[in-house]
């Protein structure tokens, strides 16, 4: 194991030929690379409060406060449960289902005028990329979970 990587990155993928398979570390940091603008969101939001309260209100989100709380919470724990490694496919899955709320709600495409739109669509269309990197996150450790409880009934 490398130092500095967790010992619970043991759950990195191990589907497929020896070939195909990412080394454990660099695994971790695809994940974190995943992880970086919710870890970026949910500090942001919490050094700037009154920004965060700003931003649910102009999404027409209520009650504000705990909105931006929520928000911070599913932003920071989802990314921690990714990188720790536990209940990972959990966070993987929150977040996914959160990127694909927020496109909706933020990046409304199809409701601007066309001088807008092409920003918005790209933006729309990236975030998607997200909804499936999560899923894929979440399917890699659900199988993860299911070979060692084979290997290993209790």
């Amino acid at each position: 194991m490398s130092p500095g990587i967790p010992a619970s990155t043991d759950a990195a993928p191990r589907a497929g030929t020896d070939a195909s398979r990412l080394p454990r570390w660099l695994y971790w940091i695809a994940l974190l690379l995943l992880c970086s603008a919710y870890l970026q969101g949910g500090i942001d939001k919490a050094w700037d409060f009154p920004g965060a309260i700003a931003e649910m209100q102009h999404f027409g989100l209520a009650p504000a406060v705990p909105m931006a709380v929520a928000v911070i919470v599913l932003e920071l724990g989802a990314s921690a449960l990714i990188l720790a490694g536990r209940l990972r496919w959990l966070g993987a899955l929150a977040l996914a289902a959160f990127t694909l709320a927020a496109s909706f709600m933020a990046n409304r495409f199809w409701a601007v005028p066309a001088g807008e739109r092409v920003m918005l669509a790209n933006a729309f269309f990236e975030h998607l990329g997200l909804v499936g990197g999560f899923t894929a996150v979440a399917w890699v450790d659900l199988r993860a979970h299911a070979a060692r409880v084979t290997r290993n009934p209790s």
